[in-house]
């Protein structure tokens, strides 16, 4: 095509807001670069976390360089989205994407945890971006009818930035250095790069038409009592454990985040349509049940994943990187659930099926991995994630499109990310309360463990003069081992590394049976979500045609 036809075809489409196949798959190759970028480094940091911690002397301000990352992409997800309904999405992912780079680039000169965790940051103030602008922008161009179909391919990113990111977290965390620089800081130096390339996708091919707000107010209250709400409550979710649910932190965290989100919905009342979260979308059953369900299924999915990894850690063995390869089932059968319920969507414009079985085949794989004892083979396992993949394929796409439906399409932006932010909030406060569940399950079956290799210790006293076994040493805290570094495990005896697997095999059973009761609470919750008939227009063409509208 020439220039010249190339240039017009953009023209017309700005008009209409239709865009061919073309021009759709030219503006998805940009946003799959960028999402790629923010899926690839939660990935490969997660890896290496270890190593970096070890290298600036921080391992108790590891939590921190996590939280930090979490707080700022979480608070900036619903922001991105108002300010891309007022001012268009374009400018702002290319703004994302380099506050992205910058954070990166800062990160892999830190000197401390404490400098590590600020940078991550600002890191994090461009990633809140990329996911969910990304979603909003396949909204304003194709009709929700189709996008299932399109939408397979960004978790087709998703799926291959977890099967690469441990893989190349490992390698450059084993590295010593790299042209004079230490491996680990390669993590985050390789995001200059790589973003430099997402960049130069968007900047030519993510051409947007933008029909602008009448208003232009932004909600800066909005912002503030969101900030003072939702920061206390991620950081009790991350820190709770060490401190205590119950202790002074903790409860002051509660208060203020309470009197945070008490008055952000006051002022999310007086700004009625200005608001960062309008009020007004929840007048939609099924977004407010959407909505609802995305929570729920936040908590599920990520409480109870966060327990798989661990498991074949401590009680399969395998390093950081080996667990990352071992989850690869998982994404399989997320990435063959995610295209085959997109193309049926696309074909019959049915999508509330998707999330009854999405959430049946959640609680079913949970309750299958309820059964699990430390004897199991991996391919066992294995059975589970398939089942866990192949239910979360179907809901995690069909959410966005449920939700984005059942707004107008002035609104797709705020709906989309206010979707993002509750998902994630869900999955936060599922992440911190099964952890607890998983490690006091542990704690209390410590004397049980205690016993059991005193036992074996007395019927061969040899054993604790095997070099295998020096972790065993009167008076070590197995406990505190466990939760820092499990590598005794590989190596010692099975007589005393038994009980210890075992042990957690159970704890990580009873995180599943809760985790399949919150499915199942998922599951009813779909039964009453009402099914509205997909729309067969994006959200350029409506918007182009309410503005011709207002003009005669």
């Amino acid at each position: 095509m020439a220039r010249a036809d190339r240039k017009a075809a953009a023209a017309e489409s700005a008009k209409t807001g239709v865009m061919t196949h073309r021009q759709i798959m030219f503006v998805l190759f940009g946003l799959m670069s960028g999402m790629f970028l923010s899926a690839l480094d939660q990935s490969v940091v997660g890896t290496a976390m270890r190593t970096i911690a070890d290298d600036l002397h921080g391992l108790s301000a590891q939590a921190w360089v996590t939280t930090a990352y979490l707080i700022t992409s979480t608070i900036a997800t619903p922001i991105y989205g108002k300010l891309g309904d007022i001012f268009g999405r374009r400018y702002l992912f290319i703004t994302a994407i380099s506050i992205f780079i910058l954070g990166s680039v800062i990160s892999a000169f830190a000197t401390t945890m404490y400098e590590l965790a600020a940078y991550r940051a600002i890191q994090g103030i461009g990633a809140g971006g990329l996911f969910a602008l990304a979603l909003t922008i396949l909204a304003d161009i194709v009709p929700p009818k189709d996008r299932a179909r399109y939408q397979g391919m960004f978790l087709a990113v998703f799926g291959t930035s977890s099967v690469l990111g441990p893989l190349i977290g490992g390698l450059l965390a084993g590295m010593d250095s790299f042209l004079g620089i230490t491996g680990w800081r390669w993590i985050f130096l390789m995001n200059l790069p790589l973003g430099a390339m997402a960049l130069v996708m968007v900047v030519s091919f993510l051409h947007l038409p933008h029909h602008e707000h009448k208003t232009k107010r932004i909600d800066w209250w909005g912002v503030l009592t969101i900030i003072v709400g939702v920061v206390p409550l991620l950081i009790v979710a991350e820190q709770g454990r060490d401190w205590g649910w119950t202790s002074t932190n903790s409860i002051t965290a509660y208060i203020v985040g309470g009197l945070g989100i008490a008055a952000f919905i006051y002022v999310e009342n007086i700004m009625k349509a200005d608001a960062l979260l309008p009020l007004h979308l929840f007048k939609s059953r099924t977004f407010t049940l959407t909505t609802l369900l995305g929570v729920i299924i936040g908590v599920g999915m990520f409480g109870g994943m966060i327990s798989l990894p661990l498991v074949l850690q401590i009680v399969y063995g395998a390093t950081p990187t080996e667990a990352g390869y071992l989850m690869i089932p998982m994404v399989m059968g997320l990435m063959v659930s995610s295209i085959v319920s997109g193309r049926i969507t696309s074909k019959t414009g049915k999508y509330k099926i998707f999330m009854v079985l999405g959430t049946a085949l959640m609680a079913i794989s949970y309750f299958y991995l309820s059964t699990l004892n430390y004897t199991w083979p991996v391919w066992q396992i294995s059975v589970g994630m398939v089942l866990m993949g192949l239910g979360l394929g179907q809901m995690m796409q069909t959410l966005t499109i449920a939700s984005q439906n059942a707004v107008s399409a002035k609104d797709i932006g705020v709906a989309t990310s206010s979707a993002t932010f509750f998902r994630q909030m869900g999955g936060t406060l599922g992440v911190a309360v099964f952890l607890s569940i998983l490690f006091n399950t542990l704690a209390d079956k410590g004397p049980q463990m205690g016993k059991q290799i005193a036992a074996a210790i007395m019927k061969n006293p040899a054993l604790l003069q095997d070099p295998r076994n020096s972790a065993f040493k009167p008076g070590a805290n197995l406990g505190d081992m466990i939760k820092t570094d499990s590598s005794f495990l590989k190596t010692a005896s099975p007589e005393l590394a038994n009980p210890i697997k075992d042990a957690f095999a159970q704890s990580a059973t009873t995180v599943f049976v809760v985790a399949t009761l919150v499915v199942v609470l998922a599951f009813a919750i779909s039964l009453f979500i009402k099914e509205i008939a997909l729309r067969q227009k994006s959200g350029f063409q409506e918007r182009a045609e309410d503005a011709a509208a207002s003009m005669h």
